[in-house]
């Protein structure tokens, strides 16, 4: 137990080490050829962040813990837009960019869609994975073409890092293979301790694994928050939603050799959760185009529920079906409600504004 414990921490602490590594070296490298902050957040430092869940769904897909590599996914997306957006909120109200709202964030309730549909059958075979690591290829592709088609990225300038090509690159080779380790050590640390519990990988995967393999996430985007790069912040908590789904689910499939299980759970309550999150953002966004410290109140609260639910679940209590009326009963209808509310005044002050 001790030893599996261990191996968690130490997974964690060479995970994070690894993501810190690439996403500078990258970011350095991207700024350097002038893309733009919202771009780098929504491909390079997505992509970085995301890389921690990549090797640890990869790697269980792997060693055949498929449960635990969805779950790891699925845990992370619901981690990164209720903890992380909700922490970096509080840190300094986030300013969301109109391209979010229109594209970005519609792709990812798009794709969260699609992984419902596609995990109906209880598994993702080679098609499935297949489909879902192209479209965040042509996803990418796009991404970037479209920001230098428009004039939207940014030329050198002084303010950009040198690009030391070879100490940026071989930031990016030792972080790729800190991550590689990291992931074998939290994945097994994990399994062992689901078996000593007797907890389900499913539960582990939702908790343990999805908080820990989004700590990146969480520490980027919050300490630009504070830094004031709003766009890098939210743009990263937007874009690594995105990759976990298409390239993390997708390559996790493929390594699997499409033999990717999803289990009950995931399609009855944690995937549909996951749609209504990516769901709420929508207006959330749209309202004002701010992410208010109020907003990421909310928003760290609904996680505090939603952990609520998984360890009323996790031990089978009796009190879980009231849980879940109370909940589904008062909260949901309350926060629908107040999202509802602030749209329309948000709306009203914005049609004040152009008539004034």
């Amino acid at each position: 137990m001790l030893l599996s414990v261990g191996a968690i921490v130490v997974g964690l602490v060479v995970l994070i080490l690894g993501a810190h590594w690439l996403v500078t070296g990258s970011s350095r490298l991207a700024l350097a050829v002038g893309i733009s902050p919202l771009v780098v957040g929504l491909t390079v430092v997505a992509f970085g962040t995301s890389a921690p869940e990549l090797a640890v769904s990869v790697t269980a897909a792997s060693l055949g813990q498929s449960e635990l590599a969805v779950a790891n996914v699925i845990g992370s997306n619901n981690f990164n837009t209720l903890v992380v957006l909700g922490l970096s909120a509080l840190v300094a109200p986030l300013v969301v960019n109109q391209q979010l709202v229109r594209m970005d964030v519609p792709i990812a309730l798009g794709l969260s869609v699609l992984l419902l549909v596609l995990s109906m059958d209880g598994r993702l075979d080679v098609f499935d994975s297949a489909l879902l690591a192209g479209l965040i290829v042509a996803y990418t592709g796009f991404l970037i073409a479209e920001a230098r088609r428009e004039g939207k990225a940014r030329a050198r300038s002084e303010e950009a890092p040198p690009a030391r090509l070879p100490i940026n690159l071989l930031l990016i080779a030792v972080g790729l293979v800190a991550l590689v380790a990291g992931a074998r050590f939290l994945v097994q640390g994990a399994v062992e301790i689901a078996r000593f519990l007797g907890v389900s990988e499913v539960i582990i995967g939702l908790t343990i694994v999805a908080a820990g393999t989004s700590l990146p996430e969480l520490a980027t985007s919050v300490m630009a928050a504070y830094r004031g790069q709003r766009d890098l912040a939210i743009g990263n908590v937007v874009g690594s939603n995105i990759f976990n789904i298409g390239s993390v689910l997708g390559f996790s499939g493929l390594a699997a050799a499409g033999k990717l299980v999803v289990a009950p759970s995931m399609v009855a309550v944690e995937i549909p959760l996951m749609i209504g999150v990516a769901l709420l953002c929508l207006p959330l966004f749209r309202a004002g185009y701010r992410v208010t410290r109020a907003n990421g109140a909310v928003l760290l609260g609904s996680y505090g529920l939603y952990l609520g639910y998984l360890v009323l679940a996790a031990q089978q209590s009796a009190m879980l079906a009231r849980y879940q009326a109370l909940v589904l009963g008062l909260v949901v209808p309350a926060l629908i409600i107040g999202v509802v509310v602030v749209m329309v005044k948000s709306l009203r002050d914005e049609q004040r504004n152009v008539a004034g």
